[in-house]
């Protein structure tokens, strides 16, 4: 039996386990179906311009994690002051929100009745607690509904395509963790309160774009292993205990590769689909009420040197097509040319729908519309512009996903030399550092199995 372990996924997930195991002395053979590893924490690079796939921040409470990445990058990391505005029903609101912010963004009205609904909220969910299923459900009891109508129903609805109702509640739990409003609110409007732990003024950014970590986690990895792009998993072979083979197609041929382990990274659905016999029927049931949201990046390029002084933008409003933009020179300098900068948009979709469908030459045409009357540009600045296509970018977390995941999960967890790890191969919502540990995990379990670490790490095997 070939002693490699074959790594399904090149983002961070993916590449963190790689330099795990390579570490460790394993071989390893990552293969990632894009043309370039990093997944979402990719960056795109065009005749001086660079920007990331959204614009992510590093910021981390683990120490491994954080002591990883500082390895990798040394001095190549900067700290970035973060900067955030909403543009809410025409008007700029600063966020986290300030006292006098927040008065003159929302209005003495609508500020009144935030702090009136977020109280009787309070009230009434010591009073009578009531089951909590859907988003509303969750943010209506600990908000308030004047804020879910103001702010969250139409945002939520923006990134994910479908109702409130039908968002499940664990989603937005997980997502506000350690966040109260009440703290929220004595900061804008009453001045109290200590420090909100997950708005953190200040974070890490690697100066040449976060794509940084994944390119240095290749070049530690290709030391040893090796490292396949523009690979998509076609077939997974089983014996119904073990995963026999992996087959993947690159171009127009088919390979097939053994390996003694498997960890992967890719969707959770797409492992079960590429299950060769078949998953039984109700697994591929399961398997097929789960499903992704899809991310459409619009990047325009500007002649000039700077078009805002924010790290990141939001328009929950749907008069806006995009969801969010960040300007990456705010971020580094060297993300640009002297001189020039760029603006990178974010439009949240399903494929095959308008947004996926139409031409890069449409978007780029609509999106600088938008930003020049938006005040950003004129159009006259617009040097060139960019458009990239991430499918399966977030796993899409409706009413009755955790049973359907589990379902999947369960069934997988027969096989004893398969790990999952990542966002899509555990269909959880992570942040990059959550994405590392997750990867940092799996491969300490799989070389506990062999007895080369102390003790098993929980790495996430459908429990």
């Amino acid at each position: 039996m070939n002693r490699e372990t074959i790594i399904l996924g090149g983002g961070l997930a993916g590449l963190a386990a790689g330099r795990a195991l390579t570490q460790a002395g394993r071989g390893v053979q990552v293969l990632e179906g894009a043309d370039a590893v990093g997944g979402l924490a990719r960056t795109v690079a065009r005749d001086g311009f660079r920007f990331d796939l959204g614009g992510h921040r590093f910021f981390t409470h683990d120490a491994r994690v954080e002591g990883f990445v500082r390895e990798l990058l040394g001095d190549e990391l900067v700290t970035v002051p973060r900067a955030s505005r909403i543009y809410l029903r025409g008007k700029w609101i600063e966020y986290p929100l300030r006292p006098l912010g927040a008065l003159a963004g929302l209005g003495p009205r609508a500020s009144a009745q935030i702090l009136l609904g977020y109280a009787r909220a309070s009230l009434a969910r010591r009073l009578r607690p009531a089951p909590l299923v859907s988003l509303e459900d969750w943010v209506v009891a600990h908000f308030g509904r004047p804020l879910f109508e103001l702010y969250f129903r139409d945002y939520s609805e923006k990134v994910w395509g479908i109702g409130s109702r039908d968002i499940s509640a664990e989603w937005m739990a997980q997502r506000v963790q350690g966040l109260s409003l009440g703290a929220a609110i004595r900061h804008a409007f009453l001045q109290r309160g200590t420090a909100l732990p997950t708005l953190v003024d200040r974070f890490l950014y690697p100066r040449l774009g976060i794509g940084s970590i994944a390119e240095r986690l290749r070049a530690a990895i290709e030391r040893s292993s090796s490292i396949a792009t523009g690979a998509r998993v076609v077939r997974m072979r089983h014996d119904g205990r073990r995963i026999e083979s992996v087959s993947v197609r690159r171009g127009d041929r088919e390979h097939e590769l053994r390996g003694e382990a498997i960890l992967s990274t890719i969707p959770l659905t797409q492992i079960i689909q590429a299950l060769s016999p078949h998953a039984p029927v109700e697994v591929r049931a399961a398997a097929a009420r789960l499903r992704y949201r899809d991310l459409v990046i619009v990047a325009v390029m500007l002649r000039r040197e700077r078009a805002t002084d924010q790290t990141w933008i939001y328009f929950p409003g749907k008069d806006v097509p995009f969801g969010r933009l960040h300007e990456p020179t705010n971020w580094s300098a060297a993300m640009a040319p002297p001189g020039r900068t760029l603006l990178a948009t974010e439009r949240f979709c399903f494929r095959g729908d308008a947004t996926w469908s139409a031409s890069d030459a449409e978007l780029i045409e609509t999106t600088a519309g938008y930003l020049e009357k938006l005040g950003f540009i004129h159009r006259r600045e617009v040097q060139d512009g960019m458009v990239v296509r991430i499918p399966a970018a977030y796993p899409l977390f409706e009413v009755g996903y955790r049973e359907r995941s589990r379902i999947l999960c369960d069934y997988l967890a027969r096989f004893d030399n398969l790990q999952l790890a990542g966002r899509g191969g555990l269909f959880r919502y992570y942040n990059m550092d959550q994405a590392i540990a997750s990867g940092l995990a799996a491969a300490d379990a799989l070389l506990a199995r062999e007895g080369r670490t102390p003790a098993a790490v929980a790495a996430g095997r459908g429990r």
